[in-house]
């Protein structure tokens, strides 16, 4: 038998090391929504693969706007039909998964006009998706995690105020989180001045239709060059690398699973800010099972 100090030795190296380990670990975020054949939202809770579930998109909003969400084949938000979502919704929380609305989209139509108007806005959210109360819920009852800004287009005003507004609502109970998917361009061209708030929560970079900033078959250079930058320069809790779940999620930027997980996330996992992986989107990840094969490297 070894002395005991050999084995105190050995336990704390051990210990220190599934520390290192767990530090380290990531989780992987997927947008649901976009597409009617990539199964229903307590199908995607119920894989195991995702910590965070991105619900796209509210896509028209601001400026006197009437909001509307839009979830493609999956239900009919004009005869209230996404209200049976919520059990869904309930369900993946059960499990311990953050179920977040994403606002904006590539081909939305919003903007805000006035610190006013992302006020309102804000309101709109906290009583429709969040913790307040309305007669008309898209989604229902559930009360969702959080609010997602995929903003793609409009202007670049006033979304700091809306993150200010929504964070405000944190104070009435249940945390509200704050997550953004800007372009690796940094700084980003439309919320670049909201994530200098430091209330984001989680910020996926999207590495992918940005060739100055992404990944080509084997240089991992510019991704990580623009990763430091991101990791060092915007004050969030956690930084994710967004990647496309396959070829055919974007015009460029997929990664291999295989380059990922030997090249990739080696170079970027020692950062303290590192979150883990986002994936456009739950439709892609199903074609290959692009997740599965990276999930344990994440």
């Amino acid at each position: 038998m070894a002395p005991k100090s050999t084995m105190s030795l050995a336990l704390l190296s051990l210990v220190t090391l599934v520390l290192a380990l767990g530090a380290n670990a990531g989780g992987i975020a997927i947008y649901w929504g976009q597409n009617g054949n990539e199964g229903t939202l307590a199908e995607t809770c119920a894989t195991g693969n995702y910590q965070f579930v991105n619900v796209a998109f509210l896509t028209t909003f601001g400026n006197g706007r009437t909001p509307a969400i839009n979830l493609a084949g999956h239900c009919d938000p004009t005869t209230d039909e996404c209200t049976k979502l919520s059990p869904e919704i309930r369900s993946c929380q059960a499990k311990g998964i953050k179920v977040i609305l994403s606002i904006g989209g590539a081909s939305g139509s919003y903007s805000l006009t006035s610190a006013a108007d992302a006020r309102q806005v804000a309101t709109y959210l906290w009583n429709n998706f969040l913790g307040g109360h309305s007669s008309s819920r898209p989604l229902g009852a559930a009360v969702l995690d959080g609010i997602d800004f995929d903003i793609e287009g409009g202007t670049d005003q006033y979304w700091d105020d809306l993150a200010r507004y929504l964070s405000g609502y944190s104070k009435r109970g249940k945390k509200v989180y704050l997550t953004a998917a800007p372009q690796c361009p940094f700084p980003d061209a439309w919320i670049g001045n909201a994530l200098k708030t430091g209330l984001f929560d989680n910020v996926w970079v999207q590495f992918y239709n940005n060739p100055p900033c992404q990944y080509t078959s084997g240089d991992v250079a510019n991704l990580e060059d623009a990763w430091k930058q991101w990791t060092s320069a915007i004050p969030a809790h956690k930084i994710f690398l967004g990647l496309p779940a396959a070829p055919q999620a974007a015009g460029s930027g997929f990664i291999p699973a295989s380059d990922l997980n030997s090249q990739v996330l080696p170079a970027i996992k020692n950062s303290a800010k590192y979150g883990g992986v986002m994936l456009w989107s739950k439709y892609y990840d199903d074609l290959d099972g692009y997740s599965s094969s990276i999930k344990s490297h994440v």
